[in-house]
């Protein structure tokens, strides 16, 4: 790093007169970590951990500035939050972080199920994706709008916070008044359409003092240039906004594509950089500027710092996966950063099962106040055998070892990984290979004792019981039932034996997709990017459908069609030959696809050929690797006489 011309990600900033110890941000996003409106115990242990662990910045949760947004049940309300906000400041307060207060409203693209009232708009614009009508604001709400983000500004600081973010986002109402697509007014608030954030920022900066700090989260490229935000227009939008606020951050969409803010893995990481220079830019050191945009990487982060991109870096997401992320990289230790996987399947939470905010790799996330720490010692040393080295018993092994036991772990394949080296061969989906890499290397920073190739019997690990080891198994799946016929000639492949490197023989591929999740999605994207004719297979109305639960269902679709796949939907297989005969479900019209082999993406079944008092991830229900990773956690701490 010796020679760059900018700070470093971990050196310190002063923002409004205020010195943050880092240039990292844990940005605001959706928890499910409330009570009613409010801001609770489980909100401070979480940005706590992460202020602790380095981030310069915390913002907490948006807050509605007024009743009338109310957009998901637990959606935090500014008047309910001065408590909680106190007691974020007063944990976060001895780490350095200052800690800011997010405040929005999201309009037309919030929810009238939990207020009950008409949604509040610039114009009378149906939201893309409710298909709601809001009503058009008039002069009073517009002013309650206003008077909402001054008073929730002013109490943010009577409570200690150090300022307020205001969220000019993808989700907001402010970037509605700013958009064509959404503000078709033609009074002042539409010939100006700057106007309301002009007035908001305002309120907010007199409502806080100079004194404090107030940020800005600004949608700088709606990605619908026809009528929307564009770079353009939203460098004229910051430069102005400069005048007021102490930071921007630059993101991108709109309620045409919700995807585009917060993608998953199919996008490469730091994808706003580019837009964040122009911005940067535009403002020319009027307010400083933070980059935003599935971050993931320390060294990427630094060389945007470095290089100019940027002054701060937003990495929400990676400091999910790993909450001591700036620590350890200050520290020359970039290699334990366990990595985020950009998989959304457990962060991402804004959908009517309520999930609490978690990581796919890190379970202990949104889990701080009831799930203990896995470090430190215990005071009785077990010797432990973990059978199984897929992302269960990698994790098992890792939390045992943390607390002093002797572990080892054997794996009969030749390779660790399990199912999450098929899950890397699915295509675009090879950043899972990243947590194999990491295991492997936290494994032998604790010196547990690694056997590849060696597959246990039941015998042994009766035998290994009788020695007084305790016995962890992890031994993962098995191919699942199929309610199809396979007649003469018929070929059918498991797709873990694709993914294993089977061969396919020769003919048109068709992927049955019984789970809709990205697994025959992304082996149906590869065999037709290989050139052969391929079909998918799915009993949905949509090909995918648990895609929508991590925001890639409209992308994987358009992927798919643009790869040339035969998209077979409300349909299940009856009878696989030369040909396969499908049924629609709905129907029962029967259809023929031609077919040189079937790649079968159903349901596993628990690899039961060895048993324990003690079992793991997929031995216990196949299901996906957060699960495998939280049951591989909780089995070595249930042996340790702890743990949920």
């Amino acid at each position: 790093m010796s020679g760059s011309r900018g700070p470093a990600l971990a050196d310190p900033v002063v923002v409004a007169g205020r010195t943050a110890p880092s240039r990292l941000m844990f940005g605001p996003h959706e928890t499910n970590l409330g009570r009613g409106r409010s801001l609770t115990r489980r909100h401070v242990a979480y940005y706590e951990r992460r202020a602790a662990g380095g981030a310069g910045l915390v913002v907490t949760e948006t807050a509605s500035v007024h009743p009338s947004d109310w957009p998901y049940e637990r959606a935090p309300l500014a008047a309910d939050c001065g408590p909680g906000w106190a007691a974020v400041v007063d944990a976060c307060r001895p780490h350095g972080a200052l800690v800011l207060a997010g405040l929005g409203h999201a309009g037309s693209q919030g929810s009238s199920a939990y207020g009950q009232s008409a949604l509040w708009a610039p114009s009378r614009v149906p939201d893309v994706v409710s298909r709601e009508m809001p009503m058009e604001m008039e002069d009073a709400e517009i002013r309650a709008l206003r008077d909402g983000f001054a008073r929730s500004a002013a109490l943010a600081v009577a409570s200690g916070a150090d300022g307020v973010e205001i969220d000019a986002g993808q989700h907001s109402l402010l970037r509605q008044f700013l958009s064509g697509l959404t503000n078709l007014r033609e009074d002042g608030y539409g010939d100006d359409r700057a106007r309301c954030l002009r007035e908001v920022l305002l309120a907010a900066r007199e409502a806080v003092g100079d004194g404090h700090v107030l940020g800005l989260r600004l949608s700088c490229d709606e990605l619908a240039p026809w009528a929307g935000i564009t770079p353009e227009q939203a460098a004229a939008v910051a430069r102005e906004a400069a005048a007021a606020v102490d930071y921007l951050v630059v993101v991108r969409g709109s309620a045409m594509n919700v995807s585009a803010t917060r993608p998953d893995l199919h996008t490469p990481p730091g994808f706003n950089e580019e837009l964040c220079r122009s911005v940067r830019t535009a403002v020319d050191g009027a307010a400083l500027v933070v980059l935003q945009g599935s971050v993931v990487d320390p060294a990427q982060a630094e060389r945007a710092v470095r290089e100019g991109s940027a002054d701060l870096v937003e990495m929400t997401r990676a400091q999910i996966a790993e909450p001591d992320l700036l620590r350890l990289w200050r520290d020359g230790r970039a290699e334990r950063i366990r990595p985020c996987v950009l998989c959304n399947q457990k962060c991402r939470v804004r959908d009517n099962r309520n999930p609490i905010v978690s990581c796919a790799v890190e379970p202990r996330s949104g889990h701080e106040t009831e799930d203990p720490a896995e470090a430190g010692r215990d005071a009785r040393v077990l010797d432990v055998l973990v059978a199984g080295a897929g992302p269960a018993g990698l994790e098992a092994a890792r939390v045992l070892a943390l607390r002093g036991h002797t572990v080892e772990l054997v794996e009969r394949g030749d390779r660790l990984g399990g199912g999450l080296l098929r899950a890397a061969a699915v295509g675009g989906r090879d950043r899972f290979g990243r947590l194999v890499a990491w295991w492997e290397g936290e494994l032998r920073r604790l010196g547990v004792t690694v056997r590849t190739g060696v597959a246990l019997t039941q015998a042994d690990l009766e035998r290994a019981a009788a020695d007084g080891r305790a016995v962890v198994v992890a031994t993962g799946s098995v191919t699942g039932p199929r309610d199809y016929g396979v007649d003469e000639g018929g070929r059918v492949l498991d797709v873990a034996e694709l993914l294993d490197g089977r061969d396919l023989p020769d003919g048109p591929a068709v992927v049955f997709d019984p789970v809709g999740d990205g697994v025959g999605v992304g082996v149906a994207e590869s065999l037709a990017a290989s050139g052969r004719p391929t079909a998918i297979v799915t009993q949905d109305p949509v090909v995918g459908t648990q895609l929508a639960l991590t925001g890639d269902l409209a992308d994987a679709n358009g992927r798919l069609q643009r790869a040339g796949v035969t998209l077979v939907r409300r349909a299940r297989p009856l009878v696989v030959g030369r040909e396969v005969v499908v049924e629609d479900v709905l129907t029962g019209v029967t259809s023929s696809l031609a077919c040189g082999v079937l790649v079968h993406c159903g349901h596993r079944l628990p690899d039961e050929s060895l048993t324990a008092p003690v079992v793991a991830g997929d031995r216990v229900a196949p299901r996906t690797v957060h699960e495998a990773v939280l049951e591989g956690r909780r089995a070595a701490l249930a042996l340790a006489g702890e743990g949920r």
